[in-house]
Order: structure tokens, then C-alpha cells, then sequence
């Protein structure tokens, strides 16, 4: 039987290093919105982008260039899928949805999960995935 993991709260810093005026220090985010970042940071960095952990991120800007349609969303589903299930720990992943946009050609991006260890209400994480270069 697999063993529940128990938390107390996660802390990240803030990407906009802000500092606070109070303590000079940076700006940190707790639970539901350190959780929040790091998920959308594993899906939009590429593998071989992070130093000395070249497997981390995941291969979704590869198919933002193929064709804008319902195949190209079910890939980058499965390749978001995968990618928090492998490394990032503190969540269970419960549905992922990819839906194209023809008129912004973009993707929209909805995933929700539940934090492990912290009582808190199912997360929904939402953004737009755009081919850039």
C-alpha cells in the first residue's frame, strides 16, 4: 500500500524579484501559487534548457508549430500529462483539456489538480500556449 505524503506548505520565490520593503528581501509565493508556477514552468520549458537536469520540461513547443487542430491539442494533452506526472510530485493531476483556438491560433490550456498533503479546493490552471520563435 503506497503511503500518503503529508505536507505543511510550499514556499517558491517570486520570478518578478520583487523585494519586500519591509525585510529587504525577495518576494516569496506560498502553496497554491508556488504550485501554480512551477506547473506552468515544467510545460513551457524545453528539455536541455535547465543545466545540470537536461530531461526537465516538456516537448510541447516542438508541436505548437505543427498544424492547429484537435491531433496537434491531444499531443501536447499527453505530453502535459506526462510531464507533471513525472516531475512534480506535490499534485494529482486530474484533467488536462487542450482546446485549438483558430481565430488567436493558439491553444487553450486548462489543467486541474489537487495539492497532496494540503487541505485546499481542487487547483485549475489556465493560459494559452502560442508558437513563438
Amino acid at each position: 500500500m503506497p503511503v500518503e505524503r503529508v505536507s505543511r506548505g510550499f514556499k517558491d520565490i517570486s520570478m518578478s524579484f520583487e523585494v519586500n520593503p519591509i525585510n529587504a528581501d525577495i518576494i516569496g509565493v506560498k502553496n497554491e501559487t508556488a504550485i501554480s508556477r512551477s506547473i506552468r514552468n515544467l510545460v513551457l520549458t524545453t528539455p536541455g534548457e535547465r543545466f545540470f537536469n537536461e530531461d526537465l520540461g516538456s516537448g510541447v513547443s516542438e508541436v505548437l508549430f505543427d498544424t492547429l487542430d484537435d491531433i496537434s491539442g491531444a499531443v501536447i494533452r499527453d505530453e502535459i500529462e506526462q510531464t507533471i506526472i513525472r516531475f512534480e510530485p506535490r499534485v494529482k493531476l486530474t484533467d488536462v483539456m487542450v482546446k485549438p483556438d483558430y481565430d488567436n491560433h493558439e491553444f487553450n490550456v486548462t489543467i486541474t489538480y489537487d495539492i497532496i498533503g494540503v487541505d485546499a479546493l481542487p487547483q485549475q490552471l489556465t493560459f494559452a500556449l502560442q508558437p513563438t520563435r
